[in-house]
């Protein structure tokens, strides 16, 4: 069992680390993308959920670990899961958090881009702890 938490460790951490040296350094790209998402309405908050729900779905299946620092990833994990819920249960919310993505607030991407890389590095670390 170990070696699938591992394996759900090294696929968290890696999507998080990506994710977090994007937000730093694309933030501009971040606001175009979620701008894109905005102006196609509904149905792409429906395409954020199915990511959310694919990414968070696969750590809360195969992580079940609630102890230790390892937690957090199943933690994390299951929170995904929830915000997938909400994207498919409230899209109009989701549509809301979208409208306060705007070209002057792109340096907002680089706060959630150093908590991704925390994350990130966190979980590599459990991933390849002795």
């Amino acid at each position: 069992m170990n070696d699938i938490h591992n394996a759900i460790e090294l696929f968290a951490g890696l999507q998080f680390l990506v994710i977090g040296l994007s937000h730093l350094f694309q933030p501009m790209a971040w606001v175009e993308y979620f701008t894109l998402l905005r102006s196609k309405g509904r149905a792409s908050v429906f395409l954020e959920g199915f990511l959310l729900l694919g990414f968070g779905g696969l750590i809360a299946a195969f992580h079940n670990v609630w102890s230790g620092l390892p937690a957090v990833v199943t933690v994390v994990g299951w929170l995904q899961v929830l915000k997938g819920l909400v994207r498919f249960t409230l899209p109009h919310l989701g549509l809301r958090i979208y409208g306060r993505v705007r070209p002057e607030r792109a340096w907002e991407f680089r706060w959630a881009g150093a908590f991704s890389l925390a994350l990130g590095a966190l979980f590599l670390y459990l991933a390849f702890a002795p």
